[in-house]
Parts: structure tokens; sequence; C-alpha cells
């Protein structure tokens, strides 16, 4: 993918497995009913897929990274394992890596970051909306797996609080509601445009129906407005768009047709 000069590739680390109706719902639809007009997005034992990795960005001189996966785990619903393979595949060392930016710091975001404790991508800067540096690692009720995960990178991080640019065509937009710091990274050249939207999106499926819920959203209010205007702020237009988990990491666009809005694939 490319947007004028900049080039974005996916980097694949493994895959999650959730059960459809258990993380994502309609309020008042049934869980087998709100899934039943995407069936094609689910297995037959209503299992959906999602892949973990994140994105190689090359801009100018820098070498960004959009979110890291989920590390080594293999616990039977998360399984990474691949993020570093794919990266070489693309021609890219950990050495090589010049920024690190997270869309947010849930597990399945970091787990690259750090390894045993120690950095893994020695050469670069991290960096995270403060609200989430704040929730995951600074507060009294932080869950321990994550401060051990992402403390190491303390000496390395930088934090941001207003929309900024953080390298030529590459720019932050805070949209809370997933997470407090939850940000989508927009990627721009021109009069071309694509967002990375971290999970303010899980799957296609909120692309279409409003009222989607998801498990994961720490204020679901708050996510569903964003989701939702960020959704109609694309729609019909020449932007692109991609969730962290979407199927095979492919860009789309919005569209609407009848007054419904549908992602479509590119």
């Amino acid at each position: 993918m490319r947007i004028g000069a900049v080039e974005i590739l996916p980097v694949r680390d493994g895959t999650g497995h959730e059960v459809a109706t258990e993380v994502l719902s309609r309020p008042g639809v049934p869980g087998d009913e709100a899934w039943s007009c995407h069936a094609d997005q689910v297995d037959g034992d209503g299992v959906l897929h999602m892949p973990l990795g994140g994105f190689l960005v090359r801009t100018g001189d820098r070498v960004v990274l959009v979110d890291v996966g989920v590390g080594g785990i293999d616990n039977g619903k998360y399984v990474g394992g691949g993020f570093l393979d794919s990266l070489r595949g693309h021609g890219v060392a950990p050495d090589d890596v010049t920024d690190v930016v997270f869309t947010h710091l849930h597990f399945d975001h970091v787990g690259w970051a750090t390894r045993k404790g120690e950095v893994v991508f020695p050469g670069a800067t991290y960096r995270v909306h403060a609200d989430d540096w704040a929730h995951f690692v600074e507060s009294a009720d932080a869950e321990p797996g994550a401060v051990r995960k992402l403390s190491p990178l303390e000496s390395r991080l930088e934090t941001f609080t207003d929309d900024v640019a953080l390298a030529p065509g590459l720019s932050t937009r805070h949209t809370p509601g997933h997470t407090p710091g939850s940000t989508v990274y927009v990627v721009s050249d021109g009069d071309e445009r694509a967002l990375l939207l971290g999970d303010v999106v899980h799957s296609v499926v909120e692309l279409a129906e409003r009222d989607w819920e998801a498990v994961f959203d720490v204020d679901p209010v708050a996510a569903s407005a964003v989701r939702n205007a960020l959704a109609d702020e694309v729609a019909d237009t020449s932007d692109l768009v991609v969730g962290a988990h979407f199927p095979d990491l492919r860009f789309g666009r919005v569209v609407t047709t009848g007054g419904h809005r549908t992602f479509r694939s590119v």
C-alpha cells in the first residue's frame, strides 16, 4: 500500500480466536441474529479469527512500526510469534526500526515491545498517548503484566497529549473510548490519506450497523461515538482505512448504499 511517497506494509504476528457473539454484540438483538448478515466474517462454529500484528510505515528516512503484535504468546485463543520474521521479510531488522508507536497498550498490540525485560527495537523511540501510559502502567490498579511488559520502555518513551505530526506524512488523532489514550494514526501525502484505526474498530461489521458494542472497550459509549464519527467522515471518500484485526490486515473503503454503510477491501 502506498499513500503518495509513504509505504505501508502489514507485519503479521499470529491470530486471535474469539466466539463472535461473546465479544461483539448489538443491544436488543440476539447474538446469532446480529451476526446472521455477516456470516462471511466467522467460521462455521461462529468463531471470529482476528489477525494479530501491526504495520510498517516507511516515510523519508524513518522506519516506523504501528503496534507490534502479541509476542510469543500461545494460549489457545491468541497465538503469536511471527512478527520479527514477517518484518525481516520486508527487509527490516529490529535495529533498523527508528520509531515504534502504539494505537493503545492492550497486550495484543505491545507483545514485541520488550522480550524478557529487554527492549526488542534498541534504536527506536517508543510513543503512545499519555492517557494510555497512565492507565496501563502508572495507575494504582494497573495490570501487573502490562507493567512488566512496558516499564523497560520508560527511558526511551515519549508520550503525547495533543494531536501531533510524528514523521513526514504520519500524524496522530486521539480517539478515546476503546482505551483512554486510543489513537488513530493518519498517513497522508497530498490528497491521499489512510487511517490506521487500531481497535477503534475490531471487525468490519462495526462499520455497517451503528450499534455494535465490543466487550474490550473501556468506555463503550465513547468508543461507539468515535467509531461512527470516523466511519461517517471517510464514507464515500477516497480515504482508506484498516483496523488492527481486519481480515488479512487489508485496507478498504467505507461506502454507503441506500443509506447503509459497508466496508469494501481493496
